[in-house]
């Protein structure tokens, strides 16, 4: 009930406007976010960086209405794929298809990803397509196949959510196609016609999931994302036991969250790479973050009486 009231407040104009006008509020939220600048976000990169940690970049926003506000976040890309490049660091970035306007067309949206992808092959920076909720998974997935296969775009990769039912049968054909995903639980607010309701089910789903596309042939490559110690474990495990190499996986982690495990891993001799998001519109993101595991709730309210 908790989960689903925060994932509630996280879409809310209302609890929107008084949280991001709450001094305090911003100043915790800066335990999940870099900053709201990109010089912050660069900042926490190259310290994530000199610890042995790759990154991906986040510029936070998504649900843009109007076609002339994805000028400023196409923008916005490109100068951080330029500061990535001159500044050689290890990282990547991460978008959202509905901060480029999926929900004001698709043709406008492929249009701005276009150029994005274009800047970041030319740069060898890779690219991964966030998944939202799932009333956009088909044209996620559409929209990365078509970069990918229609346009030759080698850098680009998507993201698949387990607590989905649908996910086994997504999982199985980007397999077969080779690609590059990044699996989550997932994070927002779905039916239970859709989706897992319970996490045991999300959980166990995820790790055959997990398992299942690690056996796949190459270029298959997948991103275990997940802070969750029961799904890392059973990944180290499958892992070494079917002694799967260290060039078909990696590991990801948020930023704030579980930075002496991120180490460890790191310090193991994996791959492990820190999503660090930016920006002024961090409040959905916060929330999220939030609802995802009790203790980040428990740090916000302890942070807030502290100060």
């Amino acid at each position: 009930m908790l989960r689903r009231f925060l994932l509630y407040l996280s879409a809310a104009a209302w609890a929107r406007r008084m949280v991001t006008g709450w001094g305090m509020a911003r100043g915790v939220a800066r335990r999940f976010v870099a900053g709201e600048t990109l010089d912050d976000a660069m900042t926490v990169t190259h310290t994530l960086n000199a610890a042995g940690l790759a990154v991906t970049l986040d510029y936070l926003g998504e649900s843009i209405h109007k076609a002339k506000d994805t000028e400023p976040v196409v923008a916005a890309y490109r100068a951080v794929l330029e500061r990535i490049a001159a500044e050689n660091a290890r990282s990547s970035i991460s978008l959202k298809l509905t901060h480029l306007g999926l929900d004001i067309s698709e043709d406008l949206c492929q249009a701005n990803l276009r150029h994005i992808l274009t800047d970041a092959q030319a740069l060898g920076v890779p690219v991964t397509i966030d998944m939202e909720s799932s009333v956009y998974t088909d044209a996620t997935l559409r929209i990365y196949r078509t970069m990918r296969d229609e346009y030759g775009f080698a850098n680009v990769s998507a993201v698949i959510q387990a607590y989905l039912y649908r996910s086994a049968d997504d999982m199985r054909a980007l397999a077969s196609e080779g690609a590059h995903i990044r699996l989550c639980k997932g994070a927002y607010l779905e039916p239970p016609e859709v989706a897992y309701p319970d996490k045991a089910d999300v959980d166990a789903n995820y790790v055959r999931l997990m398992q299942d596309f690690l056996q796949a042939p190459p270029p298959a490559y997948l991103c275990i994302a997940t802070h969750d110690e029961t799904m890392i474990a059973a990944a180290e495990t499958f892992i070494r036991e079917r002694a799967i190499g260290r060039d078909r996986f990696e590991f990801q982690m948020l930023y704030g969250i579980r930075p002496q495990r991120q180490q460890a891993l790191a310090a193991a001799g994996y791959l492990v790479r820190i999503y660090v998001p930016f920006g002024e519109a961090w409040y959905p993101y916060f929330m999220r973050r939030l609802a995802e595991r009790p203790a980040n709730l428990w740090f916000f309210a302890r942070s807030l009486f502290r100060r």
